[in-house]
């Protein structure tokens, strides 16, 4: 997407953000070998100017932009976006029952729990932060229905009034608040709170500038992570923060590097480590499907047919930063290869030009010396991306390249970001690179690209279905996935989509949305890999607590 990406945040949906020009911080206390002997973690955000704001409901403030909300505040069940058929891990509910086709969830909330101020964590404050969530249009991301929310000893009972399969994980992973705090908050939605008190391992100690410290306390619930004080910085730059990371400086951050091997893991290849998984979720190539012919699905196969999408990884992306999606039905692999149906597990991308003229010579196109023509008329086509996402912009341009194989005139330009994002809403748009929503399902993705409710006629402000595709059938298949009863409905909902998707490529994906991070093992090891994926190596997502519990000191500090 961009070269600043200033907020990381889960699923996805996210993965947006624009430039930063504000000044950070430094987080050098504890830098080098030191920093494991004294128990200092030092984490980084290219995410420029902080203010000292800790509501974890708001997108925008310190402790999510950086992400030490995640160790203050926690959720029910741990779940893992890398795998995300795997069951989560009891957390603060150690046991959840779902019943009446997901109508009905009960959880048992986790015995001898207390929040940093003392008080005990207990079923009712689980059932106030839904009934907060139910309360308040702008705390629930989700949107989710709520029914009834009660609770009894450790006992919390949710129903619904319709299925929550496909929002089981949001539910799940809901962080928990304190109900003898929050019920004192007038606003919660937009109120700073400078001192917050959660369940977590860590409590917050200062706020300077750009950067929040954190400290261990003792009477957490779990075993005590090693890690004393969590250091975290927001850098005015993704340069800035790169060099904090090859300085030693900071042990973890989520940043884009350009050419990695040569400015990141090149300066200490001992300890300098990346990783960046594929997470259910994609970018790629939205067409306005409004606009003849790219309301063709023949001429919108053919695209895809020449779009090199390995290139446009290796050159664009650096090589990691977003993996390829090889399967025609835009479901990542691994992340996704169980829901990918068997019928469609050979129906891979590959780039033949060939291939791609025979498909639109049979659709009524045809050419004018090396130019693609329909109906008379050269076809043309304009790509849009914000200026200053230069990764996005070079794929751009190697797509505006692969399309010249097939006789289309692509043009790329570049609006500011603001303008592009409300071209693209409104419909104003021929094509542009974008990402989906994420999440533990092909449901979000396919949600994202089908659900014309989310999008409507040009002019409508869309916030999914960008390229305006309507299928009475893919609409179908949605509802059914999300309300099906039975696995085997599912399967079948999930086989259309997956169909339509590799038959008529509304959306052509490219590559897949990540959850990957940069970390040093110089002074910590324990870090999540390709080998033991256990959790995304993203400092902003739920899952960092996860990782902080986990390390140990490096053997050689």
């Amino acid at each position: 997407m961009r070269t600043s990406r200033t907020i990381a945040v889960a699923a996805a949906a996210l993965l947006a953000a624009g430039g930063i020009t504000a000044c950070g911080g430094s987080g050098s206390a504890g830098s080098g070998s030191a920093a494991s002997s004294s128990g200092v973690l030092n984490i980084g955000m290219p995410n420029g100017a902080q203010s000292d704001n800790n509501n974890p409901f708001l997108s925008s403030s310190a402790a999510n932009s950086l992400g030490y909300k995640n160790v203050i505040y926690e959720p029910l069940v741990m779940t893992n976006v890398v795998q995300p058929a795997a069951p989560g891990t009891p957390w603060l509910a150690t046991a959840w029952t779902w019943s009446n086709n997901y109508q009905k969830l009960v959880l048992t909330i986790r015995n001898g729990v207390t929040w940093s101020d003392g008080q005990p964590l207990t079923g009712a404050d689980v059932a106030y932060t839904f009934n907060l969530l139910k309360a308040n249009t702008a705390l629930n991301a989700s949107a989710i229905k709520f029914g009834s929310i009660s609770s009894s000893g450790n006992t919390v009972t949710l129903t619904f009034p319709s299925s929550q399969y496909v929002y089981q994980t949001q539910i799940l992973n809901q962080f928990i608040v304190p109900e003898h705090i929050w019920s004192k908050i007038s606003n919660p939605a937009t109120n700073a709170i400078s001192n917050p008190v959660g369940s977590g391992p860590y409590t917050l100690t200062s706020f300077s500038g750009n950067t929040a410290t954190l400290t261990r306390r003792s009477t957490y619930w779990q075993t005590l992570p090693q890690v004393k004080t969590l250091h975290y910085t927001s850098y005015s730059s993704n340069t800035t923060q790169t060099t904090a990371l090859t300085d030693g400086t900071a042990d973890w951050s989520f940043v884009f590097i350009p050419n990695p091997s040569a400015t990141y893991t090149a300066k200490d290849p001992a300890n300098l480590k990346l990783w960046f998984p594929a997470v259910l979720g994609d970018h790629g190539l939205w067409l306005n499907t409004t606009i003849a012919p790219f309301n063709n699905a023949k001429l919108r196969l053919a695209m895809s047919d020449v779009i090199n999408r390995s290139a446009i990884v290796q050159t664009g992306e650096d090589g990691y930063f977003y993996p390829v999606v090889p399967s025609n039905t835009g479901i990542p692999t691994p992340a996704g290869t169980s829901f990918i149906g068997s019928q469609f597990t050979s129906d891979t991308a590959s780039v033949s030009v060939s291939a791609a003229k025979t498909l639109l010579t049979s659709a009524g196109f045809t050419y004018s010396g090396s130019t693609l023509e329909y109906q008379g008329k050269a076809v043309t086509l304009q790509l849009a991306d914000p200026a200053g996402w230069s990764d996005y912009l070079t794929d751009l341009t190697l797509i505006q390249g692969d399309l010249a194989q097939i006789g289309i005139t692509a043009s790329v330009s570049q609006p500011n970001a603001n303008t592009w994002t409300t071209n693209l809403a409104d419909g104003d748009f021929q094509g542009a690179l974008r990402w989906t929503n994420s999440g533990a399902t092909p449901y979000d993705i396919y949600d994202t690209i089908f659900d014309y409710a989310e999008s409507g006629p040009i002019g409508t402000t869309a916030s999914g279905d960008f390229g305006r595709y309507q299928d009475p059938a893919a609409i179908a298949a949605l509802n059914t996935y999300a309300t099906a009863s039975t696995a085997a409905g599912r399967s079948a909902a999930l086989d259309t989509l997956e169909n339509i998707e590799a038959t008529q490529m509304p959306f052509i994906p490219i590559m897949a949305a990540n959850a990957g991070g940069e970390y040093s093992t110089k002074d910590w090891t324990g870090w999540p890999n390709a080998a033991n994926p256990y959790a995304p190596a993203q400092p902003t997502l739920i899952n960092s607590l996860q990782i902080i519990l986990d390390l140990k000191p490096a053997s050689s500090s």
